[in-house]
Parts: structure tokens; C-alpha cells; sequence
């Protein structure tokens, strides 16, 4: 059963990303306007994967702590709280690190998506560590 489960979800997966690829706009970028394009499908990308991975994380929690509504309760609005509070600094330290660009200027589009994705995609792998069975 579980081998079965597990050729679903890597057929299912290698659908989704073979959907992904072609829809990548990051392939054959050849000018200012597709690199823009590029760095704002990744930075959609990472956010998305940022979001499944706090989905993910909490019904990981619900599964762990699901018997005992005080400690669930307890441990989702820490982590609930603690997702609020990096995103704000994830957009502050963005804003530091794009500051000398011209706001509104390609150079600053790209950077801040650039950013936001780098970060993201960090939060999502840290999320993605916690609570693992």
C-alpha cells in the first residue's frame, strides 16, 4: 500500500513539474524584460513552496499534538506567530538589501524578487525540517 501511495505521489509530482517546466519563463531569456519575468516566477514559486511547507508543517503539528487540544492550540499560534514575524523582517531585510537601486527600476524588481525568493526558499526548507516523521 504504501509502495503504491508513494508511485502516485511521484507520478503526481512529475506531472506538476513537468507542467512547471513548461511554463518556465526563465528558459531561453534573452532580454531585460524575460529576465524581469524570471525573477518574478521565482520569486511566485518560492512563496507557493513557502505556503505548502507551512501547510504542510502544520498538519504535521495537528497529527503530533491533535490528541492534546491545549499543546496544539499552544504550538500553532507560536508558529503562527513566529510565520508573521519573518515575513516582516524578510521584507524589511529586502528593503535594506535593494535600498540603493531606484524604486520601481527593473534593477530593483529583480533584486527584491530575488531576494524575497532567496529567503523564502531558506524559510521553506527550515519549515520543512521541523517535526519531520
Amino acid at each position: 500500500m504504501k509502495s503504491m501511495f508513494l508511485a502516485l505521489t511521484l507520478i503526481a509530482t512529475g506531472v506538476h513539474a513537468a507542467e512547471e517546466a513548461q511554463n518556465n519563463p526563465c528558459d531561453a531569456v534573452e532580454d531585460d524584460v524575460q529576465t524581469v519575468e524570471c525573477s518574478a516566477y521565482g520569486r511566485t514559486t518560492a512563496e507557493q513552496l513557502l505556503n505548502e511547507n507551512f501547510q504542510a508543517l502544520t498538519e504535521r503539528l495537528q497529527t503530533a499534538y491533535g490528541k492534546t487540544p491545549g499543546q496544539l492550540t499552544e504550538v500553532t499560534a507560536k508558529l503562527k506567530a513566529s510565520q508573521q514575524q519573518w515575513l516582516k523582517t524578510r521584507d524589511d531585510d529586502c528593503d535594506v538589501e535593494v535600498f540603493p537601486a531606484k524604486t520601481g527600476s527593473k534593477a530593483f524588481t529583480m533584486a527584491l524578487n530575488d531576494c524575497v525568493a532567496r529567503m523564502s526558499d531558506e524559510r521553506s526548507e527550515f519549515l520543512e525540517s521541523i517535526s519531520q516523521e
